[in-house]
């Protein structure tokens, strides 16, 4: 039973210490009742109320980790809505192999090696479906001999798995997946590997009914599968799961999902994959590999798993774009991502050589950032002295962005020596700025 935030408050130190974050313990009681905390950051609560707290500090959302040569980990959600607070675990996109394909190992080390740059962030898939329909054991040497990224193996066979699972010392795979009908001798195959174990049945009834059949069997880490053939039926069976998870604290749903996106074919695969991304999949399962498609999703996911409160952002310091001289001119950005990588694209696209000193704006563009105090005169210069520019140039020349063009005078103070230029509003002027006014 869950216990109240009046209960969970008189386990507490109750000394209103503020150090996890909250003004007081009955804040922080509040918060850990509604699952929106975890116990550990309260730094005093005593061992005896850990163990009297442990399922209220339990996530409603249980965390599941695939390991191997990386991780994988879904679940530990707590909120409905990322605005609410944020997620946190992306959902892990698996590109399914059958054990029979002739090309095995070529399909597999192409999708290994695919990595894409996106704002300063490397993205790629994060790991492999294999399907037995031949040797599992056989492909998945072969997977392993071009990839070391966490696997998913779908086959009702416990036999094989055990087979298979062998090779896979000290990871932590995915079985997919038991049913009613066939359930004991696979968590039986799972608890001795420590492998996770999907649940699948007809109906969210069927799967709450499954899972603690299995938790008895020794299985405590599961993935559940919605079923859901449509747009529609896996939207309502996956926000139903995860309300029911989240807001009731139902323990019998309280797991990651996995969803299939090819299973209707390749033409709806991308929208099935968004869906699932966005509502409320921890991984995602593709039939086709492609690099745009791999690229639209990895983007996607990244969007909607950015802290809607903490804008991406790029580390602060300095920039050469197109091999900068001494005499090259300098410019000033914050370190939003989006505004840094419009800035230096539009640069390097020119072929015009620059400094571009980034300061921390904690991740605000130029105009928000002036607005919050987090961009003036004093920050820019800091940037400059702390990043030892003087020591690069031979020609003290800084370009500030057109829309704080306010702060050239502040900043001609604090720079003395320095000559102060302000650019352009817009990124995209900034070529013909440099070549009309700063030769």
């Amino acid at each position: 039973m869950a216990l109240s935030g009046i209960q969970i408050y008189k386990m507490l130190p109750q000394t209103n210490c503020k150090e996890c974050g909250f003004p007081t313990c009955l804040a922080f009681a509040m918060k850990l009742a509604a699952k929106q905390v975890e116990l550990s950051a309260c730094p005093y609560v005593t061992e005896e109320s850990k163990k009297q707290l442990a399922e209220s500090a339990a996530p409603p959302v249980r965390l599941i980790t695939l390991k191997a040569g990386t991780e994988v980990k879904a679940g530990n959600e707590v909120v409905m809505f990322r605005h609410e607070k944020t997620f946190y675990n992306k959902p892990g996109l698996f590109l399914r192999l059958k054990a029979s394909d002739a090309d095995l190992a070529k399909k597999a080390a192409a999708a290994d090696a695919y990595k894409v740059n996106y704002v300063g962030m490397d993205f790629t898939l994060d790991g492999f479906a294999i399907e037995a329909d031949g040797d599992l054991s056989a492909a998945v040497k072969t997977v392993r001999g071009v990839s070391k990224r966490p696997l998913i193996l779908i086959s009702n066979d416990p036999a094989a798995l055990d087979k298979a699972l062998s090779q896979l010392a000290g990871e932590t795979a995915l079985i997919y997946a038991a049913d009613p009908s066939k359930y004991e001798t696979l968590a039986d195959t799972a608890a001795k590997h420590k492998a996770v174990l999907t649940v699948r049945g007809d109906s969210l009834e069927a799967l709450a009914d499954l899972t603690p059949k299995i938790q008895a069997k020794g299985v405590e880490d599961m993935v559940l599968d919605l079923g859901g053939k449509t747009l529609g039926e896996w939207l309502t069976l996956s926000t139903q799961a995860r309300r029911l998870a989240l807001k009731s604290n139902f323990k019998p749903l309280g797991y990651p999902v996995i969803f299939f996106a090819g299973q209707n074919g390749p033409e709806k695969e991308p929208v099935y994959a968004a869906q699932a991304i966005s509502k409320y999949a921890g991984f995602v399962v593709l039939d086709t590999f492609t690099p745009e498609l791999a690229y639209a999703l990895l983007v996607l996911r990244e969007n909607i798993y950015t802290d809607p409160q903490k804008p991406i952002q790029v580390q602060p310091g300095i920039y050469e774009i197109n091999a900068p001289k001494p005499e090259s001119p300098v410019l000033v950005t914050t370190n939003f991502s989006i505004t840094y990588f419009s800035v230096a694209n539009e640069v390097e696209g020119s072929g015009l050589p620059a400094w571009l000193v980034v300061t921390d704006a904690e991740g605000m563009s130029v105009l928000t950032a002036w607005a919050a105090g987090k961009f003036d005169a004093e920050r820019i210069a800091k940037a400059v002295k702390e990043f030892n520019l003087a020591e690069k140039v031979s020609k003290k020349r800084i370009v500030l962005p057109g829309h704080v063009a306010v702060l050239s005078g502040e900043l001609e103070e604090e720079l003395s020596g320095w000559e102060i230029r302000v650019g352009p509003r817009e990124a995209v002027d900034l070529p013909a700025f440099m070549k009309q006014a700063l030769n």
